[in-house]
């Protein structure tokens, strides 16, 4: 059963990651202010990235690997600046 990761922009700026089995279901819960306490507080303003995986397991991970990320590394991932999130990625050695 396909499940999704996604990510959306939030009134504040703030952006919020989730997965879900049903993509558009969860998105209109977010929407209405259903969905989750965050999103009730902070509605979106767009869904502004998403990714299609096999499984809700691989969507779940995604989402915890994507939530562990900077700012400037999500908005590069948005826009797909692959080079930049490559670059924004490799680890600062002291």
């Amino acid at each position: 059963m396909p499940a999704w990761f996604y990510i959306l922009r939030l009134q504040s700026t703030r952006l919020y990651s989730g997965s879900s089995h049903s993509l558009e279901k969860r998105i209109k819960g977010h929407f209405a202010g259903r969905a989750c306490r965050t999103t009730k507080i902070d509605p979106p303003i767009a869904l502004v990235y998403s990714e299609e995986f096999a499984s809700y397991k691989e969507a779940f991970r995604r989402e915890q690997q994507v939530k562990r990320w900077s700012r400037a590394k999500k908005e590069a991932l948005i826009i797909g600046e692959l080079v930049r999130l490559k670059k924004l990625a490799k680890r600062k050695r002291s």
